[in-house]
């Protein structure tokens, strides 16, 4: 997984390519963890993401949990059905900010 974070006017943004699964959770675990502690928002762009493991999950719901607990927000944007699909099935639909 490819993570490209930049920062706009609203906050960061973490443009992510590629697989996030076991392997790549950590990178995105500690891109989202610098991110919330520096911007009030951060937007995570999915156009690019594959496929999401349980582990990436993981991360994910810790990522929403932290901004919610800072009172700061997280949202997925550009979603593939397929990605979609798996967050409808977990639930994770009902819990991530995803437009």
């Amino acid at each position: 997984m490819e993570i490209k974070a930049t920062t706009t006017a609203g906050g960061a943004e973490l443009i992510l390519t590629g697989r996030l699964d076991t392997v790549t959770s950590t990178k995105l675990q500690t891109a989202l963890t610098e991110a919330i502690g520096s911007s009030e928002t951060v937007a995570l762009d999915f156009a690019g993401v594959e496929y999401v493991s349980s582990a990436g999950l993981r991360v994910l719901l810790q990522g929403q949990k932290t901004a919610q607990a800072s009172e700061k927000s997280m949202t997925l944007k550009n979603v593939s059905s397929d990605v979609m699909e798996v967050f409808e099935i977990t639930g994770f639909s009902g819990i991530l900010t995803i437009v």
